[in-house]
């Protein structure tokens, strides 16, 4: 099976597991040891301290001075919907590029099947294009 579609059925599987019922999401991580993480969003009272559903996911491979390099995010609006991918939010975006610009993100398409993207392909105009020295933890 292939890394893209491990990480379609980990995030898959913590939300059904996670969320029995209502809505659901996760977010499922390829590393360059191997390893996959996920998460999902701390339920939270107030919106404005939310965290994004992968920024779980982001800490540990931090934590585990791990390297990134695909990455997916699956919500579902209730137990008899439809799973979707969404593509990385700007801030999600910003904290991968720590590992650089050729992460494979999954994007948001018509039919809900895992499609990948480089996370430059996301923004073309990316403000790091005004630098030739940037060094990524690749």
């Amino acid at each position: 099976m292939q890394i893209e579609q491990k990480l379609f059925d980990s995030a898959k599987a913590l939300i059904n597991k996670r969320y029995p019922h209502g809505w659901g999401g996760a977010a499922a991580m390829y590393s360059k040891s191997g390893n996959i993480y996920t998460s999902v969003a701390p339920e939270i009272i107030n919106a404005s301290s939310a965290l994004c559903i992968e920024t779980g996911a982001i800490l540990e491979a931090h934590k585990h001075q791990d390297i990134i390099t695909h990455t997916i995010c699956v919500v579902r609006d209730d137990e008899h919907s439809k799973f979707k991918i969404l593509t990385p939010c700007g801030t999600c975006q910003e904290r991968l590029l720590y590992w650089g610009n050729q992460i494979k993100v999954a994007v948001t398409t018509q039919n809900n099947q895992p499609q990948y993207k480089l996370l430059n392909e996301l923004q073309p105009f990316h403000w790091t294009n005004a630098y030739d020295d940037i060094e990524y933890n690749e």
